[in-house]
């Protein structure tokens, strides 16, 4: 007996042991669900295996201080990514690094991309510089190709299967074409086989892309695939231009002793949300809808507002930022995101922020030499769009008569068409229209719509060379030709 109640007594005593052990377990259950109120809705972190490593590659596609605002871009997108944890060697970083020394920065050595902002320059490696950065390099850092570089860091995109990898471009732009300080330009279709040629080699899990330029819609529009992995936002749709913001005499305007405008409305919009909002938890999706709303100057678009698109594989909209953009931990607190108040932005078309920029310096410079100077940089400068404008326009008439030619040339195809059946022919199109009519610089891109109705209609290019004759006969473009500049395709 005496044993059979030791033995009871022992089995109570383990029942007691795992009840303690269960409520433990319960207690550390529930201890483990309590949370700050900033940690309420964190979601689960993506673990290190299943994350990869982040890339970047940062391309301002312009020079000279009228254009301040690209480089400025930029270099505000590479603070933003070193600040959520991106390292240096994983980004790569193209401009040509002419602003922040220039002799017009009224804070040498330092740029900024917001009225109050800090220095964004310091620390911005200087991967591709000046003459480097051509749409050929860019071409090698997505494919992780040095053999191909010429100049410049080495630094390329030596991606595996599952890194990310989100591009930032800044720039003007034109129908099917991006600019570049140094040509050739970017075309759409060269620069859609390099992401194909970057999908198949399977160097990647997914890809995000933010496109600010003119135009900028026309590069994906009706070619970009849905199975490529890749999701792209662009700041205008495939006709519009796109704005520069924080310029002079307008609202908001940058320091008084700025003559240029320090950003760029879609760029602005999105590195201000990412800034302040927790990547971990908004969406792409989220920050796209802000970015559209706020680029639009909240449905202002008559003064100075686009539409910003989407294109590519839109169900990688739902992933958090923090994959692309990385994540500060200075926002942990920082509430879901909400739409910035509706304060519109006083906004130059991109296109007309250099003359802007020309008109300060003139209204800035006093009596004397130098603004003699600067008046004749401006007339020359109207001379030569005028000059380009004009051209266009007498080749549209000799090829399609007075009453048909404005028209054809500015057809814009329906949605989903892509701006040209033949990219070969736009690019020996715009090359004929080059040697003779002189360079298109990067306001003439604009009429890249005009070539590709030519090479839609059928045009031959004994016809085209022959009115391009007729048309440029008269003019006188030694200084613009392409022997000088090169060509643009």
């Amino acid at each position: 007996m005496a044993r059979q109640d030791s033995v009871l007594l022992f089995l109570l005593l383990l029942l007691a042991e795992a009840t303690d052990v269960g409520r433990a377990a319960r207690l550390n259950q529930w201890e483990s669900g309590i949370r700050l109120p900033s940690e309420k809705d964190e979601p689960r972190d993506v673990d290190d295996q299943q994350l990869g490593t982040r890339w970047a590659v940062l391309v301002a596609g312009s020079a000279g201080y009228g254009n301040y605002r690209h480089q400025a871009d930029v270099c505000h997108a590479y603070q933003l990514l070193r600040k959520g944890g991106l390292k240096e060697e994983n980004i790569v970083v193209f401009m040509y690094d002419d602003i922040a020394m220039h002799e017009l920065n009224p804070r040498p050595g330092v740029i900024i991309n917001h009225p109050q902002g800090d220095d964004v320059y310091a620390g911005v490696p200087k991967d591709y510089t000046g003459e480097h950065v051509t749409a050929a390099n860019l071409y090698a850092v997505l494919l992780g190709n040095r053999s191909a570089l010429s100049g410049g860091s080495g630094k390329v995109v030596d991606s595996k299967p599952n890194d990310r990898i989100f591009i930032y471009y800044s720039d003007h732009g034109g129908p099917g074409v991006l600019g570049m300080p140094n040509l050739p330009f970017l075309y759409a279709m060269d620069f859609l086989h390099v992401l194909k040629k970057k999908h198949a080699a399977g160097s990647y899990r997914e890809m995000v892309i933010y496109v600010e330029a003119c135009e900028s819609g026309s590069i994906f529009e009706g070619i970009m695939p849905k199975d490529l992995d890749v999701y792209v936002t662009t700041a205008s749709n495939a006709q519009e231009s796109s704005w520069g913001s924080y310029c002079p005499g307008m609202e908001p305007p940058p320091p008084p002793e700025f003559i240029t405008c320090l950003g760029d409305l879609y760029s602005v919009a999105w590195m201000e949300d990412s800034e302040t909002h927790n990547l971990k938890r908004e969406t792409i999706k989220q920050q796209y809808e802000t970015v559209k709303e706020r680029t639009s100057n909240f449905n202002s678009y008559n003064f100075g507002g686009s539409h910003v698109m989407e294109y590519g594989d839109t169900s990688i909209k739902a992933e958090k930022l923090y994959l692309y953009q990385g994540f500060d931990p200075a926002t942990i607190n920082f509430s879901l995101n909400e739409l910035s108040p509706n304060t519109r932005m006083e906004a130059v078309n991109q296109r007309d922020a250099d003359i802007l920029f020309l008109w300060h310096m003139y209204k800035n410079s006093g009596d004397g030499s130098k603004k003699t100077e600067i008046l004749k940089q401006i007339t020359e400068t109207m001379r030569l769009r005028n000059h380009l404008d004009g051209s266009i326009d007498l080749i549209g008439t000799l090829l399609y008569g007075p009453s048909k030619g404005s028209a054809i040339l500015k057809t814009v195809r329906e949605p989903g068409l892509p701006l040209v059946d033949d990219w070969k022919c736009l690019k020996s199109m715009v090359r004929l229209f080059e040697t003779h009519c002189g360079s298109l610089t990067q306001y003439g891109i604009k009429h890249m719509r005009a070539f590709a109705n030519i090479c839609n209609s059928g045009v031959s290019k004994s016809l085209m060379e022959e009115a391009c004759v007729a048309a440029c006969s008269s003019h006188d473009p030694i200084q613009w030709h392409p022997s000088i500049l090169g060509y643009s395709a």
